[in-house]
C-alpha cells in the first residue's frame, strides 16, 4: 500500500505507473482530523493508492515595536488578557472567545506579517467592550503611561463615552 503527502495545487501521479489519471474512491477526516484521507484509483493500471491532504498554511509573523519579528503565539496574547482580566468578574470561555474574535481578524487580514500595535488595539477595542477596569490596565502597559495624568486622561475617556 502507497501512502503519499499530498500539498495543495499538485497533479496527482499514480505511484505504481506514473500517470496522472486518477480518481478519488472515497473520502474522509484523518485520524486527527487536520487533514483528509483519499483512497484513489488509477484510470490506466486500475491499482489503488491512499493520499493525506493537509491544508498549508504560512506562520504569521508578528512585528514588534523594535522592528524584529517572531512567529504569532496565541500563549502570549492569552497571557496578556489573563493579566488584564485578573480579579476580575471575566470567564475563560469569555476570554478564550474574545482571542478567537481577534484571532479571526487578524487572519482574515490575510497578511503574512502584522504589527504588534494592530494586534494590541484589537485587544483593547474588545477588552473596552468586556470590561473597563482590565481595559486600563491592558492599556496601561500596551501604551506605556509614564504617569498619573496619561492614566487619568484614558479613564476621562473611558468616562465620557
Amino acid at each position: 500500500m502507497y501512502i503519499m503527502k499530498v500539498t495543495g495545487g499538485e497533479t496527482m501521479k499514480c505511484p505504481y505507473c506514473n500517470e496522472a489519471d486518477t480518481k478519488v474512491i472515497d473520502s474522509r477526516p484523518a485520524d486527527d482530523n487536520s487533514s483528509i484521507r483519499r483512497r484513489r484509483q488509477c484510470e490506466s493500471c486500475g491499482k489503488r493508492f491512499t493520499t493525506y491532504e493537509k491544508l498549508e498554511t504560512m506562520p504569521l509573523m508578528v512585528i514588534k515595536k523594535d522592528d524584529s519579528r517572531e512567529a504569532y503565539d496565541r500563549s502570549k496574547l492569552e497571557a496578556g488578557v489573563i493579566h488584564s482580566c485578573h480579579k476580575r468578574p471575566v470567564s475563560t470561555q469569555q476570554i478564550d472567545s474574545m482571542i478567537d474574535e481577534i484571532e479571526t481578524r487578524i487572519f482574515n487580514m490575510e497578511e503574512k506579517e502584522v504589527p504588534t500595535s494592530t494586534i494590541g488595539e484589537l485587544v483593547m477595542e474588545k477588552l473596552q467592550q468586556l470590561d473597563e477596569v482590565a481595559y486600563v490596565r491592558f492599556a496601561s502597559v500596551y501604551r506605556e503611561f509614564k504617569d498619573v495624568n496619561t492614566f487619568m486622561e484614558e479613564i476621562g475617556k473611558l468616562l465620557k463615552k
